[in-house]
């Protein structure tokens, strides 16, 4: 089967790139099953039962999230509902609203387990261990018959992330990264079988600081005061990963970087 992961879509310009562009690349590359994180979709943090729809619409079929999907409030007590298509990440502290993993279905019937995870280092939050709540999910899933199973860490470093990565390889089809909105030029499929890219990329306004407008964020970094994070305008990048896996071993044969520019 093969599974397309897009990368954070941020604000309403990755909104409008991810509706020109996603049909073409779920017929161009015979997309089973397209997966988006979402945290950032609402004005660049945050995500809204609006935003989750919109993008449904336009042919993504789950969501994944991260550290901002609480910025949204009116979302919150919903996120336990499994209709809304969207999970958090599984290592939040127990009795939060939500859930971190969720079992989906791709365009054939194929059964795939999608983990949410959240990395530790440089995060703000406390967590629980990402490593440890991975091999949880997997055991209470042993029994189920998967076509594939997809993780989205979302973390900082890349240290964590590709530790994580070969932790789990051989035990899910792919570990993606999310969260610094910067592709990285390392996809591969590990020794065991575990397709793997340190940071998928993000959707959105290109002439920009990751997505938000680019003069307050230098007077940040010129003056150290707080500012408001607007979202840029202008051309805007699509950046997502596809993934081919092995249906029966759930094994990954290949993953691409996929990147387009637009004016």
């Amino acid at each position: 089967m093969n599974i397309l992961f897009i990368g954070d879509i941020f604000g309403r310009p990755g909104r409008n790139t991810v509706k020109k562009v996603l049909k073409q690349y779920r017929e161009e590359h015979a997309i089973d099953l397209a997966i988006a994180n979402a945290e950032n979709m609402h004005h660049g943090k945050g995500v809204t039962e609006g935003n989750l729809e919109e993008m449904r619409e336009a042919g993504v079929d789950f969501f994944t999230s991260g550290n901002h999907v609480w910025k949204e409030r009116k979302i919150v007590p919903k996120l336990g509902d499994r209709k809304l298509r969207l999970i958090r990440p599984a290592n939040y502290p127990p009795g939060l609203p939500g859930h971190g993993w969720q079992i989906v279905e791709g365009a054939h019937k194929q059964r795939v387990l999608v983990i949410n995870l959240l990395g530790r280092v440089f995060m703000p939050n406390d967590l629980d261990c990402p490593f440890r709540t991975a091999d949880n999910i997997l055991a209470d899933n042993a029994q189920e018959k998967l076509s594939a199973i997809i993780v989205d860490f979302h973390a900082e470093t890349t240290s964590e992330k590709m530790a994580m990565a070969h932790y789990l390889d051989g035990r899910v089809s792919a570990v993606i990264g999310t969260h610094t909105h910067v592709p990285t030029a390392d996809a591969r499929v590990f020794p065991k079988g575990t397709a793997f890219q340190t940071d998928a990329g993000f959707v959105g306004p290109i002439d920009s600081v990751i997505g938000a407008e680019k003069e307050s964020i230098i007077q940040h970094f010129l003056t150290q005061l707080p500012v408001t994070h607007e979202v840029a305008s202008g051309p805007t990048v699509f950046n997502a990963v596809k993934i081919e896996i092995d249906d029966k071993t759930r094994k990954a044969v290949s993953i691409i970087h996929l990147q387009q520019y637009l004016d």
